[in-house]
């Protein structure tokens, strides 16, 4: 008995089972797609966590003047150690409320940050985070009780944080109770003496103090999720199932009808 030509089995296939065959392997396209860029952005995370891990090990530098932050760009700045030399205005004090899951200090749970303002001697303030404290004392960070004795104009050190973004579902701050939801320089601004301005557009993380210190410093947290290798073997995992799956559908409609006995 002979076998179908394969130009014989091409015209067996229908006007819908070509149209499946383009969807498919127009899927498949994608996917693979898909799965480049992800493996572009494996690369840019790559390098970007390359980068935070050299910028954690240097030597603290100056913060940017404030002439300088109209033109900053944020990413190069990201956990570089800096130093600000200035004024704590400590009665301006705004806590930002958060819950501290795994922390480097002995304090840990609901609380909030304490969020300074600091003076620069050379102009502008920035807002820095002093650290966490359990929700208990947000009363006496928010009146400026943690703070000892006022020392006047002195130099901290810390790592350099953008602003965060304000989500869709961030409460508005409670202004009477000196209470935010997020570490955003244009909001914590919102709730201190407008003659500190010009305000930074970055707020700066202290480093840890002393064990059992309060605020506690040092709570900076460092992670990067970085999936898209999985994710991008998921896409071409995909492209390779939609080519197999055209392949055997083709296949199977342009074989002939069995003949009947």
């Amino acid at each position: 008995m002979s076998t179908p030509s394969s130009s014989t089995a091409l015209r067996n296939l229908r006007w819908s089972d070509w149209l499946f065959a383009v969807v498919m392997l127009t899927l498949a396209v994608v996917c693979a797609f898909l799965g480049n860029w992800q493996m572009q952005r494996l690369g840019e995370k790559e390098a970007l966590i390359a980068a935070v891990d050299s910028r954690l090990a240097a030597e603290p530098i100056p913060a940017p003047a404030a002439e300088q932050w109209g033109d900053l760009v944020m990413d190069d700045w990201n956990f570089q150690p800096v130093t600000l030399t200035g004024t704590y205005r400590y009665t301006q004090t705004v806590t930002v409320f958060t819950s501290l899951s795994t922390p480097r200090g002995r304090f840990s749970g609901p609380g909030y940050w304490v969020v300074t303002p600091f003076e620069l001697d050379g102009g502008g303030t920035v807002f820095v985070n002093r650290g966490f404290v359990p929700q208990d004392y947000q009363e006496q960070a928010a009146l400026g009780d943690l703070h000892g004795d006022d020392p006047g104009s002195v130099t901290v050190v810390g790592l350099f944080r953008p602003g965060e973004a304000i989500g869709m579902m961030a409460p508005e701050a409670d202004m009477s109770n000196r209470i935010e939801w997020v570490r955003n320089p244009e909001r914590l601004a919102a709730m201190v003496d407008p003659q500190l301005a010009p305000f930074a557009p970055f707020y700066v993380d202290l480093l840890a103090g002393g064990e059992g210190d309060l605020p506690q410093g040092g709570e900076t947290v460092i992670a990067f999720p970085n999936s898209h290798f999985g994710y991008a073997l998921t896409w071409y995992g995909f492209a390779i199932i939609a080519v197999v799956m055209v392949g055997a559908w083709l296949w199977q409609r342009s074989r002939p009808a069995p003949q009947a006995p």
